[in-house]
């Protein structure tokens, strides 16, 4: 296979940029497709450095356009899909949802299956495994525990059957008489430089004295340095490649963590934030079960409300029960299978999210100074 390609969709996200960086490193690798919605300017300036080690090619275009997907695996090697989108809140609408991370995903395997492009990496979410309820108590999970969200909100049932396609994918005849390997990846939360949960937290601080949000001090967390996922998506590729490791990966999905400590959503804020004075709000909160059922009033107005007027609650019943779970999921079969080990340390990932965070404060301080004068 010397002479190879790779495909990645996302590759402009949070994640997707960091696989690329990986990934231009590869051995043998000729070209890098990246594929997303639109590619921001800095980025691209960012991808043409890279264009020394390995042809880097940007793909813009639309998940759920066939023609176009078709094209982008036309001569690929292997397609990693990190494309998704992400919703909390459910401001998007479900129907939105559920064409791009399911219906998007089941086109591109049939194109991979039409283009015989044999390895396909998919990054799927813990969301898929739960929490179901605040209530009940998950430490350290594996694989063989089966866990399986039984949430209905769009993101988690999308990436639930989206990561269900790609696993029953493995084993597909593909059209030059191949087959088709997958695996699927499921990050638990994840933390990093350019954090689209974190740059919002950190926005609310700021307009609220340095006072961060706290919503989530009861749920115990593992969380994942962005950096390392990305890694755990080369380790994968690598693997489905490696004609000895490939038979034990196949049509098998991981979780991926690291070695940051446990600990509460709120408290990795204030670890990530506390160097440049922000800290966490002290003020009583309310019982999460009556958070919960005040969650369950919030979406019964908005379905009310739905024939006249879009109303966006604040929160929910499924973002109560994810903010304030004790969740945490061990990476031994990845460690096993793909040879995973973290390649940052907590301290090293701290380190280059404080940095990262303090560049967004001296970026406010900056546009406060200039509407001053």
């Amino acid at each position: 296979m010397a002479g190879w390609s790779c495909l990645v969709t996302g590759a402009g996200g949070f994640l997707g940029q960091r696989i690329i960086q990986l990934l231009v490193e590869e051995k043998g690798l000729q070209e890098v497709r990246a594929l997303d919605r639109v590619f921001r300017p800095g980025l691209r300036e960012e991808f043409s450095k890279l264009q020394s080690k390995v042809k880097l090619t940007l793909l813009e275009g639309d998940i759920q356009d066939e023609q176009f997907i078709k094209r982008a695996c036309q001569g690929t090697s292997a397609v990693i899909h990190a494309a998704s989108i992400i919703d909390v809140l459910n401001v998007i609408p479900r129907e939105i949802m559920m064409n791009v991370n399911l219906k998007g995903t089941q086109i591109l395997l049939e194109a991979c299956a039409q283009a015989s492009v044999p390895i396909f990496i998919y990054t799927s979410t813990i969301e898929v495994a739960g929490p179901n309820s605040y209530r009940e108590v998950i430490q350290n999970a594996c694989e063989e525990d089966h866990l399986e969200t039984t949430w209905s909100a769009a993101y988690p049932y999308s990436k639930k059957l989206a990561e269900r396609a790609v696993l029953a994918a493995n084993g597909w005849a593909l059209k030059d008489g191949g087959t088709l390997y997958t695996c699927a990846l499921r990050p638990t939360y994840i933390y990093g430089e350019g954090s689209p949960f974190l740059r919002g937290f950190v926005d609310q601080a700021l307009k609220n004295n340095g006072i961060l949000p706290h919503n989530s001090k009861l749920s115990i967390a593992n969380p994942v340095y962005v950096g390392n996922v990305a890694w755990a998506h080369i380790l994968a590729l690598r693997a489905l490649r490696d004609p000895e490791k490939a038979p034990n990966i196949q049509g098998q999905f991981y979780y991926i963590s690291d070695d940051t400590p446990h600990q509460s959503y709120d408290h990795l804020n204030y670890n990530l934030t506390k160097e440049w004075g922000f800290c966490l709000d002290s003020r009583m909160s309310l019982p999460i079960w009556l958070t919960y059922w005040l969650g369950f009033l919030l979406e019964m107005v908005s379905f009310l409300l739905s024939p006249f007027y879009r109303y966006r609650p604040p929160f929910n019943r499924h973002l109560v029960t994810m903010s304030n779970s004790v969740f945490t999921f061990s990476y031994k079969k990845a460690q096993r299978d793909l040879g995973y080990e973290p390649l940052f340390s907590w301290e090293k990932a701290k380190q280059k999210t404080t940095a990262w965070v303090g560049s967004l404060v001296g970026q406010r301080k900056a546009g406060l100074g200039t509407k001053t004068h």
